[in-house]
């Protein structure tokens, strides 16, 4: 099982730096902002291999979060992506990733996305497994620490980096800090597990069938890069006056050209190209089931 906690603020450029297993995803790049934004990938970080792993975030801000749990509900909903892999369901908490409670277990991989100072190395290097793997920002340098043993850490700096530091944690009446509980690792139900192995049974025997077809998944068409034309520039002498005038040059008419038949192609592969499909929910659609567990094995899906 896959443990991955992220703590405060996101910026997913160094998502390798965390060794994800094989079958693992990178996150997609989030949003300008260094906040976490949906998936703990952007969101966190990464797409756990399979189901079954602990993908948890924990973010100062509530509105934050608010906004990480409406985009992770538009991704399963909506995104075209969601049906061709295993989604690990991240959860979302509100607190001070500096006040995680004491009896809280540990993550296969950590990632902080605010700097952490020298006093709290020690706390942020205890959430980790033996074997585990903590990606932070310390002394101006976005580190990467490995946990080989109950008191024993690697760690080695990835580049050097400038983040806001982590917010320091508040004391209630008593002069201690509240401690954040983090999600309990609780056992999927019967049902859940049931709409999980249906669902992995149907891909695998949709990928089975076509490579026996022979059909490989297309990727979809790269854009090309739009050119820029460059004109060059005569000058004309009118009288005593020096006069710019523009000269279109042999390269931009044949630039002219190759944009006009880009575009004759582009017309052409988009009548040809039909709508994707989605094998997974028409194999669901096509079981012999009440319509009710049909809509509960697609996540109640549209489309």
């Amino acid at each position: 099982m896959q443990c991955l906690l992220h703590a405060s603020s996101s910026v997913c450029t160094r998502c390798p730096s965390l060794s994800p297993a094989q079958g693992a995803l990178p996150c997609p790049r989030p949003h300008k902002t260094e906040q976490l934004k949906w998936l703990i990938p952007p969101v966190f970080s990464i797409l756990v291999k399979g189901p079954f792993g602990i993908n948890h975030g924990i973010e100062l801000h509530s509105d934050v979060v608010e906004y990480a749990k409406e985009k992770l509900e538009s991704f399963i909903k909506n995104s075209d992506s969601f049906d061709k892999f295993e989604f690990c369901e991240p959860a979302f908490v509100v607190g001070n990733c500096l006040q995680i409670a004491s009896d809280s277990h540990q993550y296969d991989r950590v990632y902080c996305g605010a700097g952490v100072q020298k006093d709290h190395e020690h706390y942020m290097k205890i959430l980790l497994k033996v074997g585990g793997i903590l990606v932070m920002p310390i002394e101006d340098q976005l580190t990467q620490i490995m946990r080989t043993g109950q008191n024993t850490w690697e760690s080695k700096n990835i580049l050097a980096v400038s983040f806001a530091p982590l917010v320091q944690p508040s004391k209630n009446d008593n002069g201690k800090p509240d401690s954040v509980g983090l999600p309990p690792c609780a056992v999927r139900n019967l049902q859940d597990l049931a709409r999980i192995y249906i669902r992995r049974t149907l891909r695998n025997f949709i990928n089975d069938e076509m490579q026996a077809k022979g059909i490989s998944q297309r990727a979809p068409p790269k854009r090309k890069r739009k050119r820029v034309k460059q004109r060059i520039n005569t000058y004309v002498f009118v009288g005593n006056q020096l006069i710019p005038q523009p000269l279109d040059s042999e390269e931009d008419e044949k630039m002219e050209e190759d944009e006009e038949g880009e575009e004759r192609e582009r017309g052409e592969t988009q009548k040809l190209e039909e709508p994707p499909q989605n094998l997974l929910r028409e194999k669901i659609m096509r079981l012999p089931l009440p319509e009710s567990l049909k809509a509960y094995l697609t996540y109640f899906r549209e489309k």
